[in-house]
């Protein structure tokens, strides 16, 4: 069966700062699609992260680009395996330069926390336990 990717292209103010960023949450930069303007973030088989330099970004559209430090333009949602690599993956990224937003969500069968990244964009961890899910 197809598995269908996403690309998610975000601008960032300094790309290998962002490249160390990401690299210390355990993501991948993918050589073949990175360069001084682009940093190309494997986050899953299917999940790539595309961080663009300003003048690179702007390649892509003609619309202004979003300060996310002072506005949000996206709120970003990963999948955990459980609260614990909620909680593991949320701290790593303080821990790396992130901030904690100090949005906590538990409602007992599913957990959440979110950081933003240097740039400001915010990016939500989540935990669901799967019976739950089934319903």
């Amino acid at each position: 069966m197809y598995q269908q990717m996403i690309f998610v292209n975000l601008p960032v103010n300094d790309v290998d700062a962002s490249k160390k960023f990401f690299t210390e949450l355990g993501y991948t930069i993918n050589p073949q699609f990175t360069s001084e303007d682009c940093a190309c973030v494997v986050i899953s088989e299917t999940i790539i992260a595309m961080l663009l330099s300003p003048r690179r970004y702007a390649d892509f559209t003609k619309k202004e680009i979003a300060d996310a430090t002072r506005t949000s333009e996206v709120l970003l949602c990963l999948s955990a395996e459980s609260r614990e690599k909620v909680d593991e993956l949320v701290d790593k990224a303080v821990a790396a330069g992130g901030t904690d937003t100090g949005r906590t969500q538990d409602y007992g069968h599913m957990y959440g926390r979110s950081f933003d990244d240097p740039d400001g964009h915010t990016w939500e961890i989540m935990w669901m336990d799967p019976a739950a899910v089934q319903g």
